[in-house]
């Protein structure tokens, strides 16, 4: 395993900017995800690290070797880096073991020991001779990552492998994804567009818009403390309203809240999560008015008008236990420090 440092990358393609700058520090042994939207060079950031791409300036290290740089170009078969597709891209025609064999050398291959290890270690153990037709799609990503492993790379890149997966799989071959990277002593970078994804599997999360990281940190980090409110929107879903700071305090039509972090007086944002907006019985804190109700079974999505001093309705969401139905009229209250950002 190898720490990945990535600085000042920039890539264009015919003339239009795609990576603008990227710095990007992994540590070795640690699981990151680059989170972002489509278009935003995400992946054009992976195919950089492995290779695939030249880059057209700035520096990219695995462990102590610098394998891009200003007229330098490490080829891909070089740099000791293993790539896990979105399909896993396995070999129709050979067994589970013998796909998982193909990166190995000479001996190690003829004797299928390490095969068989790796197919222990992502949860596949006795799958050997089976074909990749006879496989479940989370199955064939798992065959998929243990032939990533088997030359024992520097950094693993996985460029939204579960993306093709049903809701219910994918969540069940993250975690034994993640479970085999971390009993492999893996390093590995994530591309991917799924919130939820991101949060939950990786050590550090960074976030990229038009071709730069625009925040790193650990997922905790990034969800409660995020760099503007673009952020904010993006990792997670977010209430964004109005706000004042006077005095240390932020003013909102939801009322005088604490902060995260000081701020200087000023007019500007504040940004809470669903989650800090408590539903109270009617009569108590602000009077709110249930708009809408989506229900997830483990929790519901709810869309509140709420009556803000001034006769002012600000639509608000919150997240609860069981469902309520529209028309409800309740009462809120917010539970914690706001985020504020103020006005350009």
């Amino acid at each position: 395993m190898s720490r990945l440092e990535v600085r000042g990358i920039t890539k264009s393609f015919d003339g239009q900017p795609v990576l603008r700058g990227v710095d990007l520090e992994v540590p070795s042994g640690a699981f990151a995800a680059v989170l972002g939207p489509s278009g935003c060079g995400k992946t054009t950031l992976l195919r950089v690290v492995a290779g695939f791409e030249r880059a057209d300036a700035g520096t990219v290290t695995l462990g102590d070797t610098r394998v891009t740089a200003p007229g330098l170009h490490l080829p891909p078969e070089k740099r000791r880096v293993a790539v896990v597709p979105q399909e896993g891209a396995l070999f129709p025609h050979l067994t589970v073991a013998q796909n998982v064999a193909f990166g190995l050398r000479g001996r190690e291959a003829r004797r299928g020991t390490r095969a068989t290890e790796l197919l222990e270690l992502v949860g596949l153990r006795g799958f050997d001779q089976r074909m990749p037709a006879e496989l479940s799609g989370g199955q064939q990503q798992r065959v998929a990552l243990a032939r990533a492993l088997g030359p024992q790379p520097h950094v693993v890149l996985l460029d939204e492998p579960f993306s093709a997966l049903d809701a219910a799989l994918r969540a069940s071959v993250r975690t034994d994804v993640r479970a085999a990277l971390r009993a492999a002593g893996a390093t590995a970078l994530l591309v991917t567009h799924d919130q939820e994804e991101a949060l939950s599997t990786a050590d550090v999360v960074a976030v990229m818009r038009d071709g730069v990281v625009v925040q790193s940190g650990t997922p905790q980090e990034v969800y409660r403390f995020p760099r503007d409110v673009d952020v904010a929107r993006f990792v997670g879903e977010a209430v964004v309203i109005p706000a004042t700071v006077r005095d240390g305090v932020v003013w909102t039509p939801l009322g005088h809240l604490p902060l995260t972090e000081p701020a200087r007086d000023g007019v500007g944002t504040a940004v809470l999560r669903p989650e800090q907006v408590h539903l109270v019985p009617e009569g108590q804190g602000l009077t709110a008015r249930v708009v809408e109700t989506s229900f997830y079974g483990h929790d519901a999505s709810i869309r509140l008008e709420v009556r803000c001093p001034g006769e002012v309705d600000l639509p608000v969401l919150c997240r609860t236990q069981g469902e309520v139905p529209a028309g409800d009229v309740v009462g809120v209250q917010i539970v914690g420090p706001v985020t504020w950002y103020p006005a350009a």
